[in-house]
């Protein structure tokens, strides 16, 4: 009985390696007969294991999906990446902190206690950055509606609810719902976002998912668009920086600072640093506004000589004057 008990879990372990299994494979895996296989799968389907015969040629078999879920087998590196996944689950605040917790209570009780102590080794501790206003969290189901159109690529209606007024236009009118073909459905900053072709305005635009309030039915289904530089993380990258989806600010500027290349370098993200001397460097920075990009340059600390364009310039004059009234000031 041990033997084949222990012959079942290897078995099971190579079904869950791969998709499809030939039965003389597996055989020659397992050092038995193709008989024995056949045996040996018939007991783990008496067990719940919802096994597929393959027909054809050669023959074999599928773990495949079944209306319940079995009972899984891991493999040490498997159980432990496992353990720490759900662990971390607990604090992503995605809604699922509970039931990641009772997961990861079942895992850990059978685990052997070698990989146990691995475990209880790492203790995650969330510490949330502190919100400057409240991140509205988008309803379970509109997201699961936006999705499945994605998916469906059908012609999408939805009323939405602009950020700085309710839903109904200036004269009390209800605003007239949008008609889009969606595209991908993602997530930015802890938000999500539908990237979509507005069929009334004959542009791409995004979407906050947690302003969208769906219609039904949905509309017709769709020939998907192209994406302006086909890639959907540049796409939202750049819309958020209000350009038109090549990833690049509104407002570029160049300069050289008085600081080693290294020293910039560790504290900039989007720009780019180029070294000119033992302590100087050419920095290339982006903002929204131009002010915004100087005021970005001064936090160096550093002397700054700018080679262009003059809208920087005047922006560093214009801070210039403020600072100067505030230190003037009472």
């Amino acid at each position: 009985m041990p033997k084949t008990s222990a012959r079942l879990l290897a078995l099971l372990s190579l079904l869950q390696v791969r998709r499809d299994w030939p039965g003389v494979l597996l055989a020659e895996r397992l050092g038995i007969s193709p008989r024995t296989v056949r045996r040996d799968v018939d007991r783990l389907r008496e067990l719940g294991y919802p096994i597929v015969a393959i027909k054809g040629p050669d023959g074999g078999y599928r773990l495949d999906a079944g209306t319940e879920l079995p009972p899984l087998l891991f493999d040490d590196e498997q159980a432990v990446a496992l353990a720490i996944a759900l662990q971390f689950a607990t604090t992503a605040g995605a809604g699922i902190e509970e039931a990641a917790a009772r997961a990861l209570n079942t895992v850990r009780q059978v685990m052997p206690a070698r990989l146990r102590h691995r475990i209880d080794a790492l203790q995650v501790t969330a510490v949330e950055q502190p919100a400057i206003r409240p991140t509205p969290q988008a309803d379970s189901s509109v997201l699961t509606a936006l999705s499945a159109a994605v998916h469906a690529r059908e012609v999408l209606r939805f009323d939405y609810t602009p950020a700085s007024r309710g839903a109904a236009d200036d004269d009390g009118a209800q605003a007239p719902p949008r008609r889009v073909q969606p595209h991908h459905l993602v997530t930015w900053g802890g938000r999500w976002y539908l990237v979509a072709w507005d069929l009334d305005r004959e542009d791409w635009r995004t979407f906050r998912a947690d302003r969208i309030s769906p219609r039904t039915p949905a509309g017709p289904r769709f020939t998907p668009r192209e994406l302006p530089g086909g890639e959907v993380a540049a796409f939202v990258a750049g819309r958020f920086r209000g350009a038109d989806g090549s990833g690049d600010w509104p407002c570029v500027g160049e300069v050289i600072l008085d600081l080693p290349a290294a020293t910039v370098s560790g504290y900039t993200r989007d720009g780019v640093v180029e070294e000119v001397g033992p302590d100087r460097c050419r920095i290339v920075l982006g903002s929204w506004s131009w002010v915004g990009l100087a005021a970005a340059i001064g936090r160096f600390g550093a002397d700054i000589e700018v080679v262009g364009p003059a809208e920087l310039k005047d922006a560093f004059a214009h801070l210039a004057r403020r600072y100067a009234n505030a230190a003037a000031g009472d």
